[in-house]
């Protein structure tokens, strides 16, 4: 099989990569990424004998067209996918997320290549902390930043041109991946690395907000499951039953590094922060026969923490610049 790996040098497409090489190995693996600040080609090192890279933007048409033209499916991460930046400047999120998905489907249409479509339960807005209720599949969209609501702009394309065109794709809407190689920006490794550095964590508003954790690596297992079993013109949710507060997050990791509990810096609530977010994932495992592997959460933020401490040289050059973006907000 060909496979090209849009954003395959970024947190969540690197790992797909490395776990693709690993335990596909007829694979034949193409990655385009545009390399922006959040890829980064070292995520890459272990298996850069094995594939294909090209530096290239998913907005250039002429480009995709050539690439999707050699290729037998696409799984499609390119995103630009982070909230705090898209408060600060949404034109970015815009290109990539819509424009770059709209690049893609043509692409795929006139080639009749399989598409697997890659987004985030955030397109569903949030729920209330005492909601007895998760995400499905059938929840409404109501996106409310211009990360999510770009992302839920690129799941309404790939519907309508499954629809109108007969695209041969499927989408899958997961939620917060942690794990290794995930940018110091993002809300566990940032964590981690103020912990290592000696300094406190800090956490938006009281903490309590909530998030549906799972590790990348269930989230890619998932992936290749929808791909290899999935009906084409559904959507699945991809979930690990990870539900915990921000606050609670931040106190295991403090107890990780031996610190207390209280230890944590508080700091002014991000404009329109989601409550709640939690993923029914109930179709995913009962149709296609999906189980996470990563269930005990505690034991992968360890085992993430021990992943950071070792690889201070692939996180410690993009530390500086995001913690000095992150003071210039107060946050």
């Amino acid at each position: 099989m060909r496979v090209l790996v849009t954003g395959g040098a970024g947190f969540i497409g690197s790992s797909f990569v490395r776990s693709t090489v690993a335990r596909r190995p007829d694979a034949q693996v193409t990655v385009l990424d545009a390399l922006t600040y959040a890829g980064d080609l070292s995520s890459l090192a272990s298996v850069s004998d094995d594939v294909t890279f090209v530096r290239g933007d998913v907005a250039d048409a002429d480009l995709v067209d050539d690439l999707v033209s050699r290729a037998d499916v696409v799984v499609h991460f390119a995103a630009e996918s982070h909230n705090d930046n898209s408060l600060v400047d949404p034109s970015p999120f815009v290109r990539t997320n819509v424009v770059g998905t709209f690049t893609l489907l043509e692409a795929v249409r006139r080639h009749g290549t399989r598409l697997h479509h890659v987004s985030t339960d955030e397109v569903y807005g949030d729920l209330a902390l005492d909601d007895p209720n998760r995400f499905t599949e059938t929840t409404a969209y109501e996106p409310s930043s211009p990360y999510s609501a770009t992302k839920a702009s690129s799941d309404l394309l790939v519907r309508a041109w499954v629809r109108s065109f007969g695209v041969h794709a499927t989408i899958s809407n997961c939620s917060n991946n942690y794990g290794p190689f995930q940018h110091v920006e993002k809300f566990i490794p940032r964590q981690i690395t103020e912990l290592i550095e000696g300094r406190a964590p800090r956490v938006y508003g009281a903490g309590l907000n909530v998030r549906d954790w799972i590790h990348v690596d269930d989230h890619n297992e998932a992936v290749w499951t929808i791909i290899e079993r999935g009906t084409p013109g559904e959507t699945y949710l991809i979930g690990a039953d990870g539900e915990r507060s921000n606050l609670d997050v931040v106190r295991d990791l403090l107890a990780i590094f031996g610190r207390g509990a209280d230890e944590i810096e508080f700091v002014a609530d991000r404009a329109g922060h989601d409550l709640r977010y939690a993923i029914d994932s109930t179709r995913l495992r009962t149709e296609l026969g999906w189980e996470p592997r990563f269930t005990d959460l505690a034991a992968g933020l360890a085992s993430t923490v021990d992943w950071y401490r070792a690889n201070e040289a692939w996180w410690r050059p993009a530390k500086v610049s995001t913690e000095e973006r992150y003071a210039r907000t107060g946050q």
